[in-house]
C-alpha cells in the first residue's frame, strides 16, 4: 500500500436485522453488495456509520458494540494490537481461496486472518478537462495554486489529506516519515486549505460540487471519475501526476464480543465474496 487513508465519526444507523450489526462507511449499507444475505434472510443488516477510523476505533474503545466494522489497512496492526478485533475462521468462507490481498500488511498473522479484504481502488487528483488544463492536471502543487483559490475539495478526513500532504513532498510512504516530514506536510495542508471550497464527506457530495463547476480539482476516490463519466460530466482522474497517487485496501474485522449471530456474519461476509459482488463494486463504483 503506497499511501491510503481514511478516518470516522459516528452517524445515523440504519436499523434492520438486529442479529446483525455493521459499523461502516456511509454507501457501503448498498444492497447490491450482499444480496444473497438479504435473500437468506429477508432483510439487511443494521448498519451504524462512522466518518474517519480514528472515530471508529475510539467510538469502539469506549464501548459501542457491533459484529462487524470496516477499516483500511493502515488501521489494522493498531485495531488488532488494541484488543477489539479477533480472527475469522476462512473455511466458513467457500470463495476464500479466490480473494485478492489477504497477504496485505496485518490481514494475516502467524496463520490467522484479522481481516476480509473486500475493497480497493485509489486516490488522485480528479479534474473538470474543460475548465483545467492538462498541466495543471499533472502536479500535485495545483491544490496549493492560489489560481485555484475557492475551487479546491478535499476528503473530509486527516489520512487521506495527509496521503496528498505527504505525496506532495514526494514521500510515498508514511510510515517511514519523520516529525518533520509531518510538519511539512500539515504546512502543504495548509496552503491547500486556502484553496478549500469545501470539504467532501463522500462521493455524491463530490459529484455535486464538480458537476455544478463550483469544484475544479479534488482530491477524490477513484469512483468519481466512473460515476460522473457515466454521466456525462467532463471529468478525469490522473492517476500518474509528477508526485503519484494513493492507494488503499480496506475489508472487514471481527469485532471482539459482537452481540449479534455469528452465522449472519459469515452469510454477510460470504454474500459480499461473491463474483457478483465484485463484479458490481468494479463496474458501478470503479
Amino acid at each position: 500500500m503506497a499511501t491510503a487513508l481514511v478516518l470516522g465519526v459516528g452517524q445515523a444507523a440504519i436499523a434492520a436485522d438486529k442479529d446483525l450489526v455493521i459499523f461502516d462507511w456511509a454507501g457501503y449499507e448498498d444492497e447490491n453488495f450482499y444480496q444473497s444475505y438479504i435473500d437468506k434472510h429477508g432483510d439487511k443488516p443494521t448498519y451504524s456509520f462512522f466518518s474517519d477510523e480514528e472515530e471508529a476505533f475510539n467510538k469502539i474503545r469506549a464501548g459501542f458494540k457491533a459484529d462487524m466494522a470496516h477499516p483500511c489497512s493502515q488501521s489494522v496492526n493498531k485495531w488488532r494490537d488494541a484488543g477489539i478485533i479477533e480472527p475469522f475462521d476462512t473455511s466458513r468462507m467457500p470463495e476464500w481461496g479466490n480473494i485478492s490481498f489477504a497477504d496485505a500488511e496485518g490481514f494475516t498473522v502467524d496463520g490467522q486472518v484479522y481481516v476480509v479484504p473486500v475493497d480497493w481502488g485509489s486516490t488522485g487528483l480528479a479534474y473538470r478537462t474543460d475548465l483545467v488544463s492538462a498541466a495543471d492536471a499533472s502536479t500535485l502543487q495545483s491544490f496549493a495554486d492560489p489560481k485555484f483559490q475557492g475551487r479546491i475539495s478535499l476528503p473530509d478526513n486527516v489520512d487521506d489529506a495527509y496521503a496528498l500532504g505527504y505525496l506532495a513532498l514526494g514521500i510515498t510512504d508514511w510510515n517511514q516519515s519523520t516529525d518533520a516530514d509531518f510538519d511539512a506536510a500539515s504546512d502543504f495542508l495548509r496552503k491547500v486549505h486556502a484553496n478549500v471550497r469545501t470539504y467532501w464527506a463522500d462521493g455524491a457530495e463530490l459529484s455535486q460540487l464538480m458537476a455544478s463547476g463550483e469544484v475544479l480539482i479534488s482530491w477524490a476516490w477513484s469512483e468519481t471519475p466512473v460515476t460522473m463519466q457515466a454521466d456525462g460530466h467532463p471529468v478525469e482522474m490522473n492517476l500518474k501526476t509528477k508526485e503519484g497517487s494513493s492507494t488503499w485496501v480496506c475489508g472487514y474485522v471481527n469485532l471482539v464480543d459482537g452481540p449479534g449471530s455469528e452465522d449472519k456474519m459469515y452469510d454477510f461476509i460470504n454474500a459480499w465474496l461473491e463474483p457478483r459482488s465484485a463484479e458490481y463494486i468494479v463496474t458501478e463504483w470503479g
